[in-house]
This record gives C-alpha cells, sequence and structure tokens, in this order.
C-alpha cells in the first residue's frame, strides 16, 4: 500500500471511531489488538449521527433465544436467523418506515446477524439509522461487487459510512459466478482481496466471505484457492433436483476447510410454500438447518407477520432426520425448476 493510500485509510478509519465514539457513549466494542494508532492532524469526515432515541435501544431480549452456531473458523458465534437486508422493504425506496420497524421488530425477537450490500438500495442506510445503537451486540454482514484492490476500498469505505460504523464484522465479495471473478478477485497485485487483507490487518472488518447463487463450481475452486472464512450460498430443498446442487458439491469443500457457511434462498422466495411442497418456514428453515456444515440462514422479511413466523421457526428448530430431509426433497421435485430461477441470474 502507497504511504498516501494508507494514510487515506486511517483518516478514515479515526474518524469513523471518533463519530461512534460520540454517540451518547456508544463506541463499538474492539479487541485491544484492533486498535490503530491515530494519524496526527486529522479531521473527522462529515457523518450524519443516527438518532439513538430508538425503540431497539431499550427492548427486552426475547424470553426464548434463538440458537446460535459459530461460524466455522471465523470466530463469529451468530443465532441461526439473520435479517436479510434485500427483496424486502430494508432495499425498497419509499418505505423506510417499514424497514425501520422490521429492523427493531429483529432486534428485539434475537435476532444479532444483519445481512445487506453496498448494492441493495438504501438497506445500508436503513441499518445505519438503527444498529449503532446496539453495535456492540450485533453483527453486520455487507457485500462488495468489486473485484479489484482500489475500488473494493473505496466501496467499503462508502459501505462504513453508509452504516455508521467503524468496522464490518462480515465483508464479502458478492456474487462470484466465473473464473474470471475469482482470478481478478485473487490477483496478488491488484486484487480486491488485498483490499480485504489490508482492512482486516488494520480491525475495519473481522472475517472475509464470498457470496454467489448459481455455479458451485466456482465455489470450490474459491474455497480450495484461499482460505474465505465464509460462503453465502443457496441452501433449499429443491437444490437436490438440480445438475450440480450447492448441498452436494460446496458443503463437503466447506467441511474440509472449515469454512462457515450461511444459507440464502431458503423457502425460495416462497416459491416452495405451495399446496404439498413445504408447509411453511418451520421446515424450509429446518431443511437448511440440518445440511452439515451451515451455520445461519439469512431470510428477509416483507412484514412484521412473516418476520414473526421467521423468528418462530427459528426458535423452534430441532435437527430433521435423513429420512425426513428425504421426504422433503420428493415433495419439492414438481416445483425445484421455478424454486431455483435464481440459478439463472448472471
Amino acid at each position: 500500500m502507497s504511504g498516501a493510500s494508507s494514510t487515506r485509510r486511517r483518516f478514515l478509519y479515526t474518524g469513523m471511531v471518533a463519530a461512534s465514539t460520540a454517540i451518547s457513549g456508544m463506541a463499538c466494542k474492539r479487541s485491544p489488538n484492533q486498535s490503530l494508532a491515530a494519524a496526527p492532524n486529522l479531521t473527522v469526515p462529515d457523518v450524519t449521527v443516527p438518532d439513538v432515541t430508538s425503540a431497539v435501544a431499550t427492548v427486552d431480549a426475547p424470553a426464548t433465544p434463538l440458537p446460535t452456531r459459530t461460524l466455522g473458523r471465523s470466530q463469529l458465534t451468530m443465532p441461526v436467523l439473520g435479517l436479510g437486508g434485500s427483496a424486502s422493504p430494508l432495499s425498497r425506496p419509499g418505505q423506510e418506515a417499514e424497514a425501520i420497524a422490521l429492523i427493531e421488530q429483529a432486534y428485539a425477537g434475537g435476532i444479532r446477524y444483519f445481512d445487506t450490500a453496498a448494492n441493495y438500495g438504501p438497506s445500508e442506510e436503513r441499518l445505519g439509522q438503527v444498529l449503532p445503537a446496539v453495535r456492540s451486540e450485533v453483527m453486520i454482514g455487507t457485500k462488495t461487487s468489486r473485484r479489484d484492490r482500489d475500488s473494493a476500498w473505496r466501496e467499503l469505505e462508502r459501505s462504513l459510512q453508509r452504516l455508521q460504523t467503524d468496522y464490518i464484522d462480515l465483508w464479502q465479495f458478492h456474487a462470484i459466478t466465473y473464473d474470471w471473478d475469482v482470478d481478478t478477485l485473487l490477483d496478488e497485485q491488484q486484487g480486491a482481496i488485498k483490499a480485504a487483507e489490508e482492512a482486516k490487518a488494520q480491525g475495519i472488518i473481522r472475517a472475509i466471505g464470498i457470496t454467489g447463487h448459481n455455479n458451485p463450481d466456482i465455489f470450490v475452486k474459491a474455497l480450495n484457492r484461499y482460505p474465505f472464512d465464509t460462503a453465502l450460498i443457496p441452501i433449499n430443498a429443491a437444490d437436490r433436483h438440480t445438475e450440480r446442487p450447492f448441498i452436494d458439491h460446496v458443503l463437503p469443500v466447506a467441511q474440509q476447510h472449515n469454512t462457515g457457511i450461511i444459507g440464502m434462498k431458503v423457502p425460495a422466495y416462497g416459491r416452495l410454500f405451495q399446496p404439498g411442497v413445504l408447509s411453511g418456514m418451520t421446515e424450509a428453515l429446518g431443511y437448511a438447518l440440518s445440511q452439515p456444515q451451515v451455520h445461519c440462514c439469512i431470510v428477509a422479511a416483507d412484514t412484521p407477520e412473516q418476520l414473526t413466523k421467521n423468528l418462530n421457526a427459528a426458535r423452534a428448530f430441532q435437527p430433521l432426520s435423513g429420512e425426513q430431509l428425504a421426504e422433503m426433497e420428493q415433495r419439492t421435485a414438481v416445483v425445484w425448476q421455478e424454486a431455483n430461477f435464481f440459478r439463472r441470474w448472471s
């Protein structure tokens, strides 16, 4: 890293620490080895300080906590259910009030992992309106679609500002699909992985992950080439019917490397909740969380009622037997192509 670039990184980090500390004394919880020496003569960047009078700051913990798991070798321990930040009011313009209410409900219900991305519309900003008040109690995962070091750094800076935080728990490279994604990302000179490693060394991120929804083979390649802490992949009962199931191809490699697996597309945007298929989130979430090496699932919610059902399903989770899993897979055979529509995304 050049001297000017390094100073710019420390400038951002120091400014964000100062702003965070000013939020009613609620500085983020950091371990001693994450601290950075403040560079001299720096000015705090212009940051909008969120209103910390939100009800989320005073809500009591739920009577029945969500089960928790440690996310592979990442050392991040989180509940088995996280809140997805896409395809919901969190990411839609004009639904700010609904989004804030869902984030507060999620926290009140025991969710401590919040997933978002730089390209999820206003999702990062909306989480940034709520989570700073409880930052030391929650984990935030966000994503970048950038593949080169410099643009990835710039996007990370913007994410920190929008989320109103000085660190990200899990920074993920979004939607890896092709060989060139992995090759460019992992380039030893200018690949985006350099930005992640530099940010992790400075304590700005805690773990590094990858995400994708349509190419299991590219995950096998990526996990065998680099020790990513996590992978976010589709996990549902219809996956077994595809030509290359994520469950069969990615999970064994993740087990070999102890990569933390976060499941997404668990109900396939509700396409698995048809008559004669799956009965609801209890089955969908139970199926995903019963797979080896799956530690957590992220699920978005359109309404408070949906979020309540998701929370109830997570609290009631019990591992399913092989016979139960196979029977659920049989029921999805009639809708597997419809349920895997996201495999056609590029």
